[in-house]
């Protein structure tokens, strides 16, 4: 008796360890390609047509490929993707530096039309995806509620901008990158914020009623998560401000904003909030208010910090989709009858083009009633903003596998058809797509002749840089604020003539209340041995 129970703890003892050096072997083997990524994608950096999210994938094609002849075709992966990873772990960063490096003049001057596409943008594509998602009972793909095809229109709706936002200059095309840049992110906060909502909510009895109350409900989250996000990044700044950390060590500084950061975003999860737009308003307050009341030293650190992190999580991302792209199990679902999954992703990627236009060149138009002539955005401009939206990726996967699949394993032939065609739709859009953007935008836009020869004799300044993205780039802030508009005659001039932004406000009252409490620019403590 005695001897099988320490046989039976041996042979656990050793499959634990096993189990253990397996683990190792793959994180060793997955740590290797991510520096593999970077490398490769250093190298390619000028290429015309590869951006930073398509090296990754080839990377992770051909790894699948490898793996998949040495286990003799039983396993594509070197780890098994977990929903919880990606949103407990590898979103945060993204979103948060996002914030955290959003040009906020430019964000809040285009913040009417940055909103309109990134919340009535996603709403609009949402419907029109939803509502097309339900053809899928003539293909008789398997069982879907109510609730995945709602699920579908938030998962596709989800767009990934930083594809486009590789090749788009910030110079060239100032405006066109503000807006770009400023609807991509709300558009990902919208789009798990949807998914969210609809997991939580009770679609069993369908009526007008349940539709006020489903809207209601979205916008009281949307608005608490901002809130809360806004609390956290102001209370960082005052703690900041009123300790001062750096006069003993900025290791303190770095290690307090980081971790701010991140207990923006558990927090909203632990009240059941939307962490996404959380984090990314907390990152916005916290590189208005906290970032200037640190040191120098500890400005440079966190800002690469908060950037290196992103930069790493997205390439993990896109490494491990394209390793899951050739997993077995999911596709043996599928090899019995492939026009399904060929049928169902032609569907998505028609109701991707089409979701994406019904809002971009409707909601351009409104946008431009209220808009000067030199701000005006034009066709060539809202082509390209509505080809920088159709490429999907990493939120669209993970959403797909939270609500098809669990711990990367789906069972059921419908389920597996879905994963499968969302892999198709994310490879197709990124690949494609990514390799068309950017000779559509040079063939669309093309630089200024004169654009080399001015950004070399004239100096380069933050407020050089800042004021054309507000515009055109022809006035400067001073001329803007003089120029007297002419009295309007009629309502289109009413609608057209220049009037006060966001921003303008925001800038009296900030000035006026915020910054005396909790610092920002102006701000400027010194610790001994800190880089001046």
């Amino acid at each position: 008796m005695v001897s099988n129970v320490g046989y039976v703890l041996m042979r656990l003892r050793m499959m634990i360890s096993t189990s253990d050096q397996n683990f190792i072997d793959s994180i060793t083997l997955f740590v290797a390609l991510l520096c593999a990524c970077i490398m490769i994608g250093h190298l390619l950096e000028e290429s015309r047509w590869i951006n930073e999210s398509i090296t990754p994938l080839a990377i992770g094609l051909s790894t699948g490929i490898v793996i998949l002849l040495t286990t003799d075709g039983k396993s594509s992966r070197i780890l098994e993707f977990d929903e919880e990873l990606f949103f407990t772990y590898l979103l945060p960063p993204i979103i948060f530096n996002a914030g955290f490096q959003v040009k906020k003049k430019q964000f809040f001057r285009n913040f009417m039309t940055i909103m309109l596409f990134g919340a009535i943008g996603t709403l609009v594509s949402f419907s029109v995806i939803s509502f097309g998602a339900t053809q899928f009972k003539r293909l008789d793909i398997g069982f879907l509620e109510t609730r995945d095809y709602l699920a579908i229109g938030a998962i596709f709706s989800a767009t990934d901008s930083v594809c486009t936002l590789q090749v788009l200059n910030q110079d060239e095309t100032p405006l066109l990158y503000s807006i770009v840049f400023g609807e991509g992110v709300v558009n990902d906060a919208m789009s798990v914020v949807l998914f969210n909502a609809i997991q939580r909510f009770d679609l069993s009895h369908s009526s007008s009623g349940i539709a006020l109350q489903f809207v209601g409900n979205f916008f009281s989250l949307f608005t608490t998560s901002t809130l809360l996000g806004v609390l956290i990044g102001l209370l960082s700044a005052y703690i900041i401000k009123k300790l001062y950390f750096g006069r003993h060590s900025t290791n303190r500084e770095v290690a307090l904003m980081v971790l701010m950061a991140y207990l923006s975003y558990v927090m909203a999860e632990l009240f059941d909030l939307s962490g996404i737009l959380t984090v990314f308003f907390c990152g916005i307050v916290m590189s208005h208010y906290t970032w200037h009341n640190v040191t120098e030293s500890s400005r440079v650190t966190t800002k690469h910090v908060f950037a290196m992190l992103s930069f790493v999580a997205e390439i993990f991302i896109f490494l491990y989709v394209g390793m899951d792209a050739l997993d077995i199990e999911k596709w043996k679902f599928v090899s019995n009858s492939p026009g399904k999954s060929i049928g169902v992703s032609s569907i998505l990627l028609g109701l991707v083009l089409v979701g994406r236009a019904a809002f971009v060149f409707p909601l351009s138009f409104l946008s431009n009633l209220t808009k000067s002539k030199s701000e005006k955005i034009e066709l060539k401009q809202q082509v390209t903003i509505w080809w920088a939206g159709l490429m999907r990726g990493a939120v669209s996967m993970a959403l797909a596998y939270n609500q098809f699949a669990r711990s990367g394993h789906t069972q059921l032939p419908g389920n597996a058809i879905m994963i499968t065609s969302t892999i198709t739709v994310v490879l197709f859009s990124t690949v494609v797509f990514g390799l068309m953007t950017k000779p559509l935008v040079r063939l669309l836009l093309p630089p200024p002749k004169h654009f080399s020869t001015m950004l070399s004799s004239e100096p380069s300044s933050p407020k050089s840089l800042a004021l054309p993205l507000l515009s055109s780039g022809q006035a400067s802030e001073a001329d803007l604020g003089s120029c007297k508009a002419p009295r309007p005659t009629s309502l289109r001039t009413l609608l057209s003539t220049p009037t006060h932004t966001v921003h303008h406000y925001w800038r009296k009252f900030d000035d006026a209340f915020m910054r005396p409490m909790f610092g920002g620019r102006g701000f400027m403590p010194h610790a001994p041995g800190s880089p001046a």
